[in-house]
């Protein structure tokens, strides 16, 4: 990984010491509080439009993550400069480089009675399709890449209660799962199994089928939870061990998290293939595209977008 030019915005040379040793840097403030309930209600209206989506029109809402609530930053406003913030940008163009792509954006709501996500990796994000949808130069479905870089921002306050992030740090360095396995969905599982005592699930899925040693566990001992006030986030490698407790609140108490996910230009998005394949059903690429939010491509190799108002503008680099 390279570095890029300093800036206000920039990570410090300790901060970047520290995300190497340990894979993630954070909570950093990026909105205060009262910034991001403005954003936030904002995006909740625009994002009922999917006139404009990316993806087919469905009655998906933000219920549980899956492939129809990724990538809104190409329709809506607010998630199109969010991706783009100088804040975000200039750190993770310390640890990327200059050149940099967002290729996907997901929403991560979690509602009371919701379950945790179970720990897991991802490096070529192979991990429901068996296909790679990332690949750095070099690598191949079989060989340890880069993953991407996760700037997960919390909309709402996150708290254990509520369901946060867990990480567990310096576990970035090797990969515990096979991504050239495939898991089974199964929509059954979904709020209806228990791991090592605590609710948790992966959407459908068990990503315990992608362990290298059947009987290998994660050591929950040395777990972080990442506990979080609205308008701040946490920005970590997809490579690092990570998950999600459950939403034992009560009431109204939901966590709603967005993540960004960003690659240098170098690196090949969904390659070789025309759909996503998630979450038990497929979608087409067509209206995909990533988006550079820094530097230049001189790669040529991504589907490369100009973002307009309401709308995205698509060219093949």
């Amino acid at each position: 990984m390279t570095t890029s030019a300093r800036t206000d915005s920039s990570l410090t040379d300790e901060q970047v010491a520290s995300f190497h040793e340990n894979g993630y840097i954070g909570p950093l403030t990026i909105y205060t509080p009262d910034e991001m309930d403005r954003m936030w209600k904002e995006i909740r209206r625009e994002s009922l439009d999917r006139s404009h989506a990316a993806y087919p029109e469905v009655d998906a809402g933000f219920g549980a993550p899956n492939i129809f609530n990724y990538d809104r930053h190409l329709d809506v406003d607010l998630l199109a400069r969010h991706i783009c913030n100088r804040k975000i940008i200039d750190k993770v163009a310390t640890l990327l480089g200059p050149d940099l792509l967002c290729w996907r954006t997901e929403f991560f709501p979690k509602y009371p009675g919701d379950e945790g996500t179970d720990w897991h990796q991802a490096d070529t994000f192979a991990n429901a399709s068996g296909k790679p949808q990332l690949l750095w130069p070099g690598e191949t479905d079989s060989n340890f890449g880069g993953g991407t870089l996760t700037v997960w921002t919390a909309f709402t306050d996150s708290t254990e209660e509520n369901g946060c992030l867990q990480i567990i740090p310096g576990t970035h360095t090797k990969m515990n799962y096979d991504e050239t396995r495939t898991m089974d969905f199964d929509q059954s599982r979904i709020n209806a199994e228990i791991k090592d005592g605590v609710p948790r699930g992966f959407f459908g899925y068990d990503y315990r089928q992608l362990q290298v040693d059947a009987d290998w566990k994660p050591n929950e001992e040395d777990a972080v939870s990442l506990v979080m006030e609205k308008g701040q986030c946490v920005i970590f490698l997809s490579t690092l061990m990570h998950a999600s407790l459950p939403n034992v609140s009560t009431g109204k108490g939901y966590r709603m998290g967005f993540a960004s996910r960003y690659v240098p230009t170098s690196v090949r998005v969904y390659p070789d293939t025309d759909q996503i394949e998630e979450y038990g059903g497929n979608i087409s690429l067509d209206k995909w595209s990533a988006v550079l939010v820094s530097g230049e491509d001189t790669y040529g190799h991504n589907k490369i977008g100009t973002r307009t108002l309401r709308g995205t503008e698509y060219r093949s680099a």
